[in-house]
């Protein structure tokens, strides 16, 4: 199995590192990542600047794969167009530092890298560990590489879209795992005032992760449960129960 491995974390993150470790156990892969973090960029794409590659190699010295001065969705798009001799059996995207669920996905460079590569019709799966004090990637990456080989082992349709979310180890070792939606209510932001040195006023964004959730059961409420989450995502954002709605409104000639 021809596995790209990607992330917005970074090519030298830790959680990109571990993961590659445990993936390798399932096949060959080349790893295709920003040079610098790109946390927060969500599907963003570069336009209007060149797109910088330099080859990367791994601890042993041997070939890694690649750095872009770019944005995720950046990375995969060189991965499969240019860099890959053939196009991967897999994408995964990860480990995030930091949970991309709820509404996060919708900002997440993690997860865009994955969409970018169901935009492929390659399977893709965006791989996430709670925020913490502490990363446990190494014992993050285990748990991740197992989810994964039963998302391949039940042969998703081409091009399917995963979103995993894994608790922090600081909660213990997962209760299992649990298949649910996307979360959609907000909580836990904010921002914090400030003044600079010259007396200008500055704002920087505050964020508690939740904990305890009440309600219907979600990707947010399981994780903060300690179960890892896995939520099966599209990017077609029609609502398509409204097209016959509004195709029969009078919009004139």
């Amino acid at each position: 199995m021809r596995i790209l491995l990607t992330n917005d974390d970074g090519v030298f993150a830790p959680g990109l590192r571990a993961l590659r470790k445990e993936l390798l156990k399932l096949g060959e892969v080349t790893v295709v990542a920003p040079a610098v973090e790109q946390s927060g960029v969500g599907h963003s794409i570069t336009l209007l600047e060149p797109l910088v590659v330099k080859a990367v190699d791994d601890e042993e010295g041997r070939g890694l794969g690649y750095m872009v001065e770019g944005s995720p969705a950046d990375s995969v798009k060189l991965a499969i167009c240019e860099l890959m001799e053939r196009p991967p059996d897999l994408i995964v995207s990860g480990i995030n530092a930091g949970s991309n669920a709820g509404i996060n996905v919708l900002y997440s460079g993690t997860v865009a890298a994955a969409i970018e590569g169901a935009f492929f019709k390659i399977t893709s799966i965006a791989v996430s560990l709670e925020l913490a004090e502490h990363f446990d990637y190494p014992h993050a990456a285990k748990h991740s590489r197992k989810v994964i080989e039963q998302i391949i082992a039940n042969k998703p349709t081409t091009g399917s879209l995963f979103n995993v979310n894994l608790p922090a180890h600081s909660r213990g070792e997962p209760k299992g795992v649990r298949v649910v939606p996307m979360g959609i209510g907000r909580h836990g932001e904010g921002f914090e005032r400030r003044s600079d040195p010259r007396g200008r006023t500055y704002y920087w964004m505050t964020y508690n992760p939740p904990y305890h959730l009440e309600g219907p059961e979600t990707d947010v409420t399981s994780l903060c449960n300690g179960y890892i989450t896995v939520t099966p995502l599209h990017f077609d954002l029609t609502k398509h129960d409204e097209i016959a709605k509004l195709s029969a409104w009078d919009w004139g000639k």
